[in-house]
């Protein structure tokens, strides 16, 4: 559990994207009825579209969504190094982005991003770090991403206007090399009395999964035990249980919202596509042990006749999926709190790898690097 201001937050946690102040498919008073503790809003789409002027008329990102029930958080706008890496020019100044809205151009720095999240006025806000993909760059590169996010956390500390209402995270780098990333995090920690909490960034990019779990280890058994660890970038269920035995606390991604416009829903056994044939007769819902109004009221065969041709079952089933990530994560801390983890974890998998056989390698290594054996 962690507190910021009046708000008591309970990890494990996964946070929901809504990029530009909504989350594809739902309404903030959903967000609310699905027990979302903190909503992500993404700093460089907020500053292009509505623009700060309006959110800090707005009175902020929670008043502007209507979500004043929950927390919100927001991302530095480094993660667009990668993903619109053809429209950016990274210096040490900053990094300067074309906009894919109008074309002009952006230069964010220390200082702007800063300004811009305090602007915003989400209840945490994230670091500028220097973010290369952890698949795509060369040694060189990552050495030197590394030490410009430990200069550049300094700048983004004296920069921040409101620690007091805002809690400033610093993002660990370093890519898949431990090296690196003792390095970021030994010099993080150096400012460890104006950083409330921590992210482990550069990650869930297509590097291979043993070395995922390696470095979200290492960076969790370092990082302090008293303060909230943030996995960037991870969705998928049996990540989000896995980190948690590795000791992460919260995580983020557009994955249980992105595959439900696809008619794919989350289910405890992995996921079930609604588009397949088999589901046509299926009078079933999703899930029989889930509480959501979805569920209740929803057969598979009604969404499969509908996915294809109606938005609102995409509504439905990004409805379903949110509900079931708040779900696993709130059945995640009862199990800590009960010290019946390992127990969970272990009945987690094989209730996703029924013969145990098929279990794979990373996940085996992951169990291991958590102690949790299989049997």
């Amino acid at each position: 559990t962690f507190t910021r201001g009046e708000r008591a937050c309970l990890t494990p946690m996964f946070m929901p994207v809504g990029t530009q102040g909504s989350l594809k498919g739902l309404t903030s008073q959903q967000l609310c009825d699905l027990e979302c503790q903190v909503v992500l809003g993404n700093t460089y789409h907020l500053a292009n579209r509505p623009g700060t002027e309006v959110l800090r008329a707005s009175g902020g990102l929670a008043q502007f969504m209507h979500y004043t029930r929950g927390g919100t958080l927001t991302d530095s706008g480094g993660f667009q190094m990668v993903s619109l890496l053809d429209l950016a020019d990274i210096s040490e100044e900053g990094v300067t982005f074309q906009s894919p809205v109008d074309g002009q151009q952006m230069l964010l720095t220390p200082e702007k991003s800063m300004q811009i999240q305090n602007d915003i006025g989400a209840d945490i806000i994230m670091a500028l770090d220097d973010v290369v993909s952890s698949v795509a760059a060369d040694d060189e590169r990552f050495e030197e991403a590394t030490h410009r996010t430990i200069r550049w956390i300094d700048r983004c500390i004296a920069a921040h206007a409101n620690p007091r209402k805002q809690a400033l995270f610093g993002i660990v780098q370093g890519g898949l090399d431990a090296r690196l990333r003792k390095l970021c995090m030994d010099g993080l920690l150096k400012r460890d009395k104006d950083l409330p909490g921590y992210a482990i960034g550069g990650l869930a990019g297509g590097e291979e999964k043993s070395a995922f779990c390696k470095v979200v280890s290492q960076c969790a058994a370092a990082l302090p035990n008293d303060k909230p660890r943030y996995v960037m970038g991870v969705g998928y269920p049996l990540d989000l249980v896995l980190c948690t035995a590795l000791g992460a606390d919260m995580y983020d991604c557009v994955y249980p919202s992105r595959t439900a416009r696809f008619g794919t829903a989350l289910v405890p056994e992995g996921v079930l596509r609604l588009k397949t044939n088999a589901m046509a007769t299926d009078y079933r819902p999703i899930d029989e042990k889930c509480d959501c109004f979805v569920c209740a009221k929803y057969s598979r065969a009604h969404l499969h006749a509908a996915i294809t041709k109606e938005p609102r079952a995409a509504s439905l089933l990004t409805y379903h999926n949110i509900r079931h990530q708040m779900r696993l994560c709130k059945e995640m801390h009862e199990a800590i709190l009960e010290k019946r983890f390992g127990k969970f974890v272990r009945e987690y998998v094989r209730g996703q790898f029924p013969d145990t056989k098929a279990i794979p390698g990373w996940v085996r290594d992951a169990m291991a690097m958590a102690e949790i054996p299989l049997e």
